[in-house]
């Protein structure tokens, strides 16, 4: 996930700083946001007659699993057979409240929360790389008794998908991926100046704390909200506070700086081949509001997958519309799954 400055102030300094800031990352614009809001797109919804986790309520759901890469926490609902939902940057396994709801009534759903990110806790000297985190769920998923899935992933989590999918093949039996890194654009470029904040520490102090502190300039264009959510008034306040008070902490700090400096240099670099080796059933769903990942990525993915089953554009959503649109998550998810 890239981020716009945090710069509350409103003189010349900061319009500058923050406009400096814009020409690195790319400038964002609203017409995407407008059109949804207008009706162009779509809403945010719980979807169905399944009331969306709040975030007590997910709270209470939290599990560990104890393994050799640490405590991974995690969150089950439904039975039968599994589906895994990997989150994005720097989110955790709440970003799936909506979908898990929707989709519990036709899978074990589970949702972890990454080696470095949420509420996991990582073995001291651990590797929280993507390379690692696929490793890892493995062995959650052991622990678990859980010998295949249907993967469903979003952001840096696709990341993570593709290498699980091409390492532990026998273990997927269907992939839905929506906007994410692909090897030609992993870490996208938004991304690197936050990479670079990270290599000197000062990430979550400049940042994730400021988002924390003040709800509202966490929805705003200068944050989360307006970078990779569709509508102003997403993310939540129970949202940030699940996101980003274990990453203000000094643990969660060192964790956190930790996954982001690991998303360089790229961890998909030499893919494409096995790529084209997965025989995994594969759909692909793609916000066209994204700043962050081009909507190129969706067509690289779907003509290097043997198996896709295409692409579905969802117009103006941006990175995060999978917590936001879980209506389209479960439905694509149905579809994939042949079930409902």
């Amino acid at each position: 996930m890239g981020s716009k400055n945090m710069e509350q102030e409103h003189g010349p300094v900061a319009r500058m700083r923050r406009r400096e800031f814009l020409l690195a990352t790319g400038a964002l614009t609203v017409g995407a946001l407008a059109g949804c809001a207008s009706g162009g797109g779509p809403r945010p919804t719980t979807g169905g007659t399944r009331e969306t986790l709040d975030a007590a309520a997910f709270r209470a759901s939290r599990r560990f699993a104890e393994t050799r890469f640490g405590r991974i926490a995690y969150v089950e609902r439904g039975t039968g057979d599994a589906a895994l939902f990997l989150h994005g940057f720097p989110l955790n396994g709440f970003q799936w409240r909506g979908a898990l709801e929707q989709l519990s009534p036709y899978r074990r759903c589970v949702a972890p929360d990454f080696m470095g990110l949420g509420y996991t806790e990582v073995a001291e000297g651990q590797s929280v790389a993507a390379g690692a985190q696929a490793d890892m769920l493995v062995a959650l998923l052991d622990s678990l008794s859980i010998s295949t899935v249907d993967l469903v992933a979003n952001d840096s989590g696709g990341a993570v998908a593709q290498l699980f999918v091409t390492r532990y093949p026998e273990r997927v039996r269907t992939l839905l991926l929506t906007n994410c890194d692909v090897e030609n654009e992993c870490p996208p470029a938004a991304v690197l100046p936050v990479i670079e904040m990270a290599r000197a520490g000062t990430y979550v102090d400049q940042w994730l704390a400021p988002w924390l502190a003040d709800k509202p300039l966490a929805r705003s264009e200068a944050g989360i909200g307006g970078m990779t959510y569709t509508h102003p008034t997403q993310p939540t306040d129970e949202a940030i506070e699940y996101y980003f008070a274990p990453l203000v902490t000094p643990r969660g700090k060192d964790q956190v700086h930790a996954y982001t400096v690991a998303l360089a240099p790229n961890p998909l670099a030499g893919l494409e081949p096995a790529l084209k080796r997965c025989t995994v059933p594969t759909r692909i769903l793609w916000g066209t509001g994204d700043t962050i990942f081009s909507q190129a990525s969706a067509d690289y993915l779907d003509r290097t997958l043997p198996n896709s089953r295409g692409v579905r554009r969802v117009p103006g959503a941006k990175l995060f519309f999978p917590e936001e649109f879980p209506d389209l998550i479960a439905e694509e998810a149905r579809r994939l799954w042949g079930v409902g």
